[in-house]
């Protein structure tokens, strides 16, 4: 059975820690980390294996671990990510908008060859990805338009240096509109999507993003067109925020539960 640590106790990885203990997920959860030790108790309340707080990300991979899942933030992908791989342990990375900071991406490729380790990225809140991966070659232009409700973007760095007031809009409001790699900076909690699709295509410099804000709506919703010499392929994709942290699609975490399990599993594998 796969033993498997936990970087960040927030919504997302309550929700993968729930799945290992009970039983979704064959493996156990052994290690937990969060920057807020409350945050790692009230999980740990929550389950029925007990998993040990460590008192710091890094002790996570020096324990008898499998694989690192990071649920945490892109500071924590960038502080913890190189070490895991060092400890000769697999990661899991649900905040990928770090990846599209070449420097990162290529000494974390690199280390993956070096220690013979695996980095695992969820397809998160869209779909479609497979098939983006198989035209790769043949890609000429890829766009996400995302849409979500004001509250869903609130805190988001953006706002820091922007005049719009998320409280004010009353109408679908394009609010964002450019490329990944400067909406995955400004937008870190909110547009994994994004570097997602940019790591899959054709880079974050050539992948269109729009963001709108939408008063009127209830679901994050991705609406993917991509064009090339294969053809046109077009996803939307309509999600339901979790409950428990609106800036995170259910989708997202239905996938990171998903890659787990298959990464512990022997079964047949499907998809490309």
């Amino acid at each position: 059975m796969k033993r498997i640590g936990l970087l960040g106790c927030g919504a997302m990885g309550t929700q993968i820690a729930l799945a290992i203990d009970s039983g979704q997920i064959h493996a156990t959860l052994t290690h937990v980390f969060d920057e807020s030790k409350e945050k790692s108790e009230l999980l740990v309340d929550k389950l029925t294996n007990k998993p040990e707080i460590v008192e710091n990300s890094h002790l996570l991979s020096s324990n008898p671990v499998d694989i690192v899942v990071e649920a945490a933030s892109q500071d924590a992908v960038m502080d913890v990510s190189l070490s895991v791989l060092q400890n000769k342990k697999d990661l899991m990375i649900m905040s990928v908008g770090a990846l599209l900071d070449e420097s990162i991406y290529d000494i974390l490729s690199d280390a993956c060859k070096d220690f013979k380790k695996t980095i695992y990225l969820p397809s998160g809140a869209i779909a479609g990805l497979d098939g983006i991966k198989s035209v790769k070659n043949e890609l000429e232009s890829i766009s996400i338009t995302t849409t979500k409700h004001p509250r869903s973007l609130k805190g988001a760095k953006f706002f820091e240096t922007s005049d719009i007031n998320l409280d004010e809009i009353n109408t679908s409001t394009v609010i964002f509109e450019g490329i990944a790699k400067d909406a995955v900076s400004l937008f870190p909690a909110n547009i994994n999507v994004a570097a997602l699709l940019s790591l899959t295509g054709i880079g974050s410099e050539k992948t269109g993003v729009k963001i709108v804000a939408d008063p009127n709506t209830d679901k994050n919703t991705h609406h993917i067109v991509a064009e090339g010499k294969f053809g046109k392929m077009t996803f939307t994709i309509e999600n339901y925020p979790d409950v428990n942290n609106p800036k995170t699609s259910r989708l997202a975490i239905l996938s990171a539960i998903e890659t787990l399990k298959k990464y512990c599993s022997d079964d047949i594998q499907i998809g490309t």
